[in-house]
């Protein structure tokens, strides 16, 4: 394991959350869990574009940072690292330009906020970069907010990762800048039509139902997808963070088991630290309404070895 964030899991659908789709109430007992479980962090998704003031200074609500606090909290609590980041601003993504001064505004007020946290928090600038965001202007967005959050956390280890919804295809895009704190993060969701079969969002993702996963080519498309991404790393001297990858609730088990031990143990083989998709909705390794793991995912997760 690279001396990056070890094994993690991610509190989806819980602080990024704005109904009308799964939630996860974000209980403490759920760190007990995770924490327990042999797990070494959380990674919080977090809509603050949701909670903010829509005009200058674009003010973040104070009760909205007091439920992120409570979070991060419970997590270092724990002895968990704790992974903060901006999810799901899709006016950034859609409109750069004007949502840019806003979003530098957030992540000066983030950065402020835990300044003076312990270096067991981390911040990631931005979930999957997408649309407009194209890779030469995410780019220059990325180094504004990096300085941005360099005016008051000059160490504070930041994560960075490529557009293309963090997609590693783009990785060789991404400029990385001269900092010596930096992580590069990912996610993972190949092959799309198994790992998203059933999913309501995704148009014709009922007609992938029933696709299995675990055969030798199967097998050899991750090994090469990963083993890409980690050479990425080794040039740019990065160590990598495959923050999200899971597989949705409409595959079969045996094949989500298949599929998430593979990805799991292709990643921590190559140094890669990484947080499942996720904690305890509708990629949940967790069931929530049983209040226990599903075995056969944190079988898949945490085999072969100890925790880091």
């Amino acid at each position: 394991m690279d001396q990056g964030l070890g094994r993690g899991v991610n509190f989806g659908n819980a602080l990024d959350a704005l109904g009308g789709g799964p939630e996860l109430p974000l209980d403490e007992r759920w760190f007990d869990v995770v924490a327990t479980a042999g797990f070494g962090t959380v990674r919080l998704p977090v809509r603050w574009s949701a909670h903010a003031a829509a005009t200058p200074p674009y003010a973040i609500d104070p009760a909205f940072f007091r439920r992120v606090d409570a979070a991060v909290r419970a997590a270092l609590d724990r002895g968990l690292n704790a992974v903060v980041n901006v999810h799901h601003y899709d006016g950034l993504s859609a409109a750069p330009d004007e949502h840019l001064p806003r979003f530098l505004a957030l992540w000066r007020q983030i950065a402020a906020h835990y300044a003076d946290h312990a270096e067991q928090v981390s911040f990631e600038l931005l979930n999957e970069p997408n649309g407009r965001l194209t890779a030469s202007r995410w780019n220059i967005v990325l180094a504004q907010a990096l300085a941005v959050v360099r005016e008051s956390n000059p160490e504070r280890t930041v994560l960075i990762g490529p557009t293309e919804r963090n997609d590693p295809r783009a990785l060789p895009a991404l400029a990385v800048p001269d900092d010596g704190h930096l992580l590069a993060t990912v996610h993972y969701y190949a092959p799309f039509e198994f790992t998203h079969q059933g999913a309501g969002w995704i148009e014709g993702a009922e007609h992938w139902l029933g696709r299995t996963w675990g055969d030798a080519a199967d097998e050899r498309a991750v090994r090469d997808d990963l083993a890409e991404v980690a050479a990425w790393g080794r040039e740019h001297g990065l160590p990598v963070f495959v923050g999200e990858f899971g597989a949705f609730a409409g595959a079969a088990m045996d094949s989500r088991e298949r599929w998430t031990a593979f990805v799991r143990s292709e990643a921590e083989r190559l140094g890669m630290s990484w947080a499942y998709w996720e904690f305890g909705t509708d990629f949940g390794a967790f069931d929530v309404e049983r209040g226990a793991w599903r075995e056969p995912l944190l079988r898949a997760l945490l085999g072969g070895g100890p925790a880091a």
